[in-house]
């Protein structure tokens, strides 16, 4: 009986892998992000077609969180602090627009549709999360990240990231408590917010001390095992007083990215979130029920209908955003543009409301619709802004 779970369980990491990897690079091949195809790869396994597959497999399920954090634990890794205050006022002002008029938006959306109350924040909160790595792929790829507009969309993107882990975290723990209250997500909120203040303050003397042992030590390995056991160390400190546990690692990620061995911990980082980051992706695309977007059933009509204004709030929200940026000569379309795509916070706070049974299939399928549509429309809409 064991050989037979751990067959299933190699069956169904082989399927997982392989569907990534595959429709990964036909993604990529077409101008588009990874992650759109390892969603892809998903919504395909689930529909069945291996028997071993389950998309509800707790196995599966705890491989993928462990990719969530590692994801948020590399996010961090990859944000420069420095040159995110280097930037300025212009991007933190852009960002706290493009994460409160969204929220504001896809919240008045949903209750003027009936659906108050908690379902109303998890699906404002999903609208608030900006992908900065597809921003900043688009705009590598056109030679134009040493534009100013560029240097205040990749700051306002890191911003975003940062305020999206603190309203998740407060989310994420009105999902715990079953109950929505205003008072109970606003000290949530100021929680994640206190603890990451204080990890980045106390947290590099505790960094600098860790990679000072390490340099000391000889055993293979000892650099990327010490990072990532302080990604851990950091989660659990960040669950232990409260809060979430991607903030901790997002934390972790951010403090060693100001150390001598960033780059030394990055490459080492990348095969390990290669595996278990894209199974995260795949687990989600995986629970996605492709019947409910089928506009000839009416009872998928008002999820469609639903999902339209969605995705209307979360572009709308996020190119305002771009009007409030001052400067002489300033693209404003091209900023609000490259706010627009969401991703991996986005589908996170899906998983979280769908775990917790917040919200159910339709509106699950709603935000992922959301998330995919505004993916595919900015690289050509910021193509066309920044020609």
């Amino acid at each position: 009986m064991h050989e037979a779970s751990v067959v299933s369980f190699l069956s169904s990491l082989l399927v997982i892998l392989f569907s990534a990897k595959i429709f990964g690079e036909v993604a990529e091949r077409l101008g588009q992000p990874a992650v759109l195809g390892e969603l892809l790869g998903g919504v395909v396994l689930g529909f069945g077609f291996f028997s071993f597959f389950h998309p509800a497999d707790p196995t599966l399920s705890l491989m993928a969180e462990f990719g969530v954090i590692l994801l948020l634990f590399e996010t961090g890794l990859e944000s420069d602090l420095g040159e995110l205050l280097r930037v300025g006022p212009v991007s933190f002002v852009v960002a706290c627009v493009g994460v409160a008029l969204p929220f504001l938006l896809g919240y008045g959306v949903m209750t003027a549709l009936g659906h108050g109350g908690m379902r109303a924040v998890f699906i404002g909160a999903a609208l608030t999360a900006t992908s900065v790595g597809i921003t900043a792929r688009v705009l590598s790829d056109m030679g134009r990240l040493g534009l100013p507009e560029s240097r205040i969309v990749l700051g306002a993107a890191v911003i975003d990231d940062i305020l999206g882990l603190v309203i998740l975290s407060a989310v994420q723990g009105m999902a715990l408590s079953g109950s929505f209250s205003w008072w109970a997500t606003a000290k949530a909120a100021a929680l994640a917010a206190l603890f990451l203040a204080l990890a980045l303050w106390v947290g590099q003397h505790a960094s600098a001390f860790l990679l000072g042992l390490v340099e000391r030590m000889r055993v293979r390995g000892v650099l990327i095992a010490a990072a990532v056991s302080f990604a851990f160390a950091l989660a659990l400190l960040a669950h232990a007083l409260g809060t979430a546990l991607i903030v901790g690692a997002f934390t972790a990620g951010a403090l060693l990215a100001r150390t001598d061995h960033k780059a030394n911990i990055d490459k080492a980082l990348k095969p390990l979130s290669d595996i278990f980051v894209p199974i995260f992706f795949v687990m989600i695309g995986a629970k996605v029920q492709l019947g409910v977007y089928n506009p000839l059933l009416p009872d998928n009509r008002a999820m469609i209908g639903l999902a339209a204004l969605l995705i209307l709030a979360a572009v709308l929200g996020k190119l305002a955003s771009g009007w409030v940026a001052w400067g002489r000569g300033l693209n404003r379309w091209g900023i609000g543009i490259g706010m627009v795509p969401r991703g991996e916070v986005g589908l996170i706070f899906a998983q979280i409301g769908l775990a917790a049974g917040v919200i159910g299939p339709p509106l699950y399928s709603a935000v992922v619709g959301m998330v995919v549509v505004t993916t595919f429309l900015a690289p050509p809409l910021l193509k066309r802004a920044f020609r």
